[in-house]
């Protein structure tokens, strides 16, 4: 339930919980749109990793001593909220991992170990390449076969496409819940309910939605869900990878060493139950803790009030670009969130960043690790702007003002 001080506070107010958005950059506060790629981190983060590291960090898991046993107390609540936080039936069903990049790697290596040749994997059109490459490793290494479901005219996912690549081969559907280019909002309840009638797994890359959607793992019944803890207001080197327990139980483990097992000999091993059969060698245990903060600050903030502020941020930020002779949007799907893709008539997306900055005006600009898309689109780069709970109606305002300089700069 979301605390009434928080709850009341404004986009403005919210700034002010994160300190790096109260420094100056060329002379002005810096209008922060690029936390699709990583958002900013509020204090009470930073304080508590502080906190962890100044007054009683050790190793989890492993000591008897009070340092030991209250940062291991910590790292485990960690995981019950990020349970609670994805409404998991049960923490251990709750993967540390580095991020969302590992969390994929980790399905398609353990996973990967059953598949043969011409066994089947669907993918989309929409992918970051962290959805990709573990794949087509697999495609090298096993001989399965990819399948890519294409985007229509909209920039939506063509979902006729999809139920037409299903077969009795699939083994896995993985798919991208919100576009890291686009935006676009992929029907992930719908693929879930295809792909299992189908006799395939399904695994959501959430890397972008979670943090602008919220995730109900049971309601959406999905066998894999992955994020990470940098785009959730957390510190980097953390991510989740969350499996129905059924699911987590059936696969070998991903690397070997110590934390992961139950009893060693040069003659046999045997491994610990999921979770920690996942989790080999010392984690990333301030950054956990740290997460768990930032999970805390999100509930602590009602989720409806921002997701409304940043679908009227993303409204107005396309309304003023779209007005602007030269200016391509190519956020266009129907069902979209938080991301503004765009590219401006004889300016590279480059150059666009550079006078950005120079303005104050951080984006991302480039391929976005998404080249297959870039291709569908018939592009090689665009600009991206995205939004997050601290931006504010001045940044889009400032957005728009930028694109006016960069036409009057290169006309």
């Amino acid at each position: 339930m979301a605390r009434t001080i928080k709850a009341v506070k404004t986009s403005h107010d919210l700034k002010q919980d994160f300190p790096v958005l109260t420094q100056l950059v060329n002379g002005r506060k810096v209008a922060y749109l690029d936390s699709a790629a990583s958002a900013q981190k509020p204090q009470c983060v930073i304080d508590t990793m502080n906190r962890v590291m100044t007054e009683h960090y050790a190793n989890v898991h492993r000591g008897v001593y009070s340092f030991s046993a209250k940062t291991s107390t910590e790292f485990e609540a960690a995981r019950k909220k990020v349970a609670e936080f994805l409404n998991a039936k049960t923490e251990k069903e709750i993967i540390f991992t580095r991020n969302t990049t590992e969390g994929i790697n980790l399905v398609a290596s353990s996973l990967g170990q059953s598949l043969r040749p011409g066994d089947e994997i669907i993918l989309t059109e929409l992918e970051h390449h962290a959805n990709i490459v573990p794949w087509h490793f697999l495609k090298e290494q096993k001989g399965i076969v990819l399948k890519i479901v294409p985007i229509k005219a909209d920039r939506s996912l063509d979902m006729e496409a999809f139920a037409g690549l299903l077969s009795a081969r699939t083994k896995l559907v993985s798919v991208t819940q919100m576009s890291n280019v686009l935006g676009t909002l992929v029907p992930v309840e719908e693929i879930v309910v295809k792909a299992h009638a189908a006799g395939a797994k399904v695994l959501i890359d959430g890397s972008q939605a979670i943090v602008h959607l919220g995730m109900d793992v049971q309601k959406i019944g999905c066998d894999f869900y992955v994020f990470t803890g940098h785009k959730l207001y957390g510190p980097t080197g953390i991510g989740v990878l969350y499996g129905r327990y059924e699911a987590l139980d059936t696969l070998p483990p991903y690397q070997g060493g110590g934390e992961m097992i139950e009893q060693v000999s040069f003659g046999k091993i045997t491994f610990k139950e999921p979770p920690y059969r996942f989790e080999a060698g010392t984690p990333a245990i301030v950054e956990a803790i740290g997460l768990g903060a930032a999970i805390d600050y999100l509930a602590s903030l009602d989720k409806i009030t921002i997701q409304a502020h940043e679908k009227k941020l993303l409204n107005e930020a396309e309304k003023s670009l779209g007005a602007i002779p030269g200016v391509n949007i190519l956020s266009t799907a129907p069902q979209r969130a938080a991301i503004l893709s765009f590219t401006i008539d004889r300016v590279h997306p480059h150059d666009i960043a550079m006078v950005f900055d120079q303005l104050g005006i951080a984006v991302r600009a480039g391929h976005h690790c998404a080249q297959p898309l870039m291709k569908a689109l018939g592009v090689t780069a665009t600009v991206r702007a995205s939004f997050a709970l601290y931006n504010t109606m001045d940044d889009v305002e400032r957005l728009t003002d930028g694109v006016h300089k960069v036409k009057k700069l290169f006309s």
